[in-house]
């Protein structure tokens, strides 16, 4: 028996479209409408309204990349499936085990049934969900293959995250073993001097120049350790502030590439982030000149940013984007 649905959908231009169409069941009418090239945003049966997912903001639980990655799954999995956008927000809303994301989820329902496109309210969110996420959903939008430019960016995170533990996996050693040899050289000056100085003091010998030295430090370190915490609490709060300027960053950035051993590290790090992402924006449909605007905000290095946002500027005025 046929019954007669009320649906809003959005057309190649983004145009909201509402109507009313008769259908033996909602898969039915989803599948007519994909099939006419519309994305579909909400269907009800007859006066019924899709009901609100609202949830409050509880806990100071951080939303993690994790997270991202499991919300864009299972909504395209649900795209996929023939659900509207706002059912499948309403179920992600329910479902997501992150409060904070619950919530963020439930404004994003309340945005899209009130007529703004999927890529308009999560851009209310920039704290949340990054630019490459917004601009490859409205990339798919614009196409009609929003299931699998979210299925992209469920890709592009788990791959962020796999890189990230490499990283942390490839760092762990070294920065143990510094930490390693930094308490044992204190240790050494702190303790194990004193008792040598004491020993020769008693024998009657004539201390070397190098330990009379080392003996200096030890004296100072153990009298005035509260004027060095001060001075590195100082120097940490004083690196933060510099960091935070353009200028600052620029140079941290020059500095940490020419490094030996980590200097390598953090250019293959940014060359692969950077081929990541641009790669994704452009198999995704979003222009050129907006990912390399998107990927010169997310290279995570001030040099290679520069380095795009000239790139952008070469390939504005009509080079190739190998000529620059």
């Amino acid at each position: 028996m046929a019954v007669t649905f009320t649906y809003k959908v959005r057309d190649r231009q983004g145009k909201i479209i509402t109507d009313t169409i008769e259908a033996d069941s909602q898969t039915t009418v989803v599948t007519k409408l994909r099939q006419m090239g519309y994305i579909v945003v909400n269907i009800a049966e007859r006066a019924e309204v899709t009901r609100g997912a609202g949830l409050s903001f509880k806990g100071l639980k951080r939303i993690k990349p994790k997270d991202l990655t499991v919300f864009s799954r299972q909504f395209s999995t649900m795209i996929n499936a023939g659900l509207s956008i706002t059912k499948c927000l309403g179920i992600l809303a329910e479902q997501t085990e992150n409060p904070k994301l619950a919530g963020v989820v439930g404004e994003l329902q309340r945005d899209v049934e009130g007529g703004k496109a999927l890529s308009e309210a999560l851009a209310k969110h920039p704290k949340v969900f990054p630019p490459i996420f917004v601009n490859m959903v409205r990339a798919g939008e614009t196409g009609g293959v929003l299931d699998e430019v979210l299925a992209r960016v469920a890709e592009h995170f788990e791959k962020e995250t796999v890189l990230k533990g490499r990283i942390k996996s490839a760092m762990a050693y070294p920065t143990a073993m510094f930490c390693f040899c930094m308490l044992i050289i204190f240790l050494m000056i702190t303790f194990i001097v004193p008792m040598f100085v004491r020993m020769f003091a008693t024998l009657g010998g004539t201390l070397p120049l190098p330990t009379q030295i080392l003996l200096s430090v030890s004296n100072f370190i153990r009298g005035f350790w509260y004027v060095i915490l001060a001075a590195i609490v100082g120097l940490g709060y004083g690196y933060r502030r510099f960091v935070a300027t353009g200028f600052g960053r620029l140079q941290v950035d020059k500095l940490k590439l020419k490094l030996p051993v980590f200097g390598v590290l953090a250019r293959k790090l940014s060359i692969a982030r950077f081929s990541r992402t641009l790669g994704t924006l452009i198999s995704s449909g979003v222009p050129i000149l907006q990912a390399l605007d998107i990927v010169g905000d997310t290279a995570g290095n001030a040099v290679v940013s520069n380095a795009v946002r000239e790139t952008r500027s070469s390939i504005k005025e009509g080079e190739t984007i190998a000529r620059p």
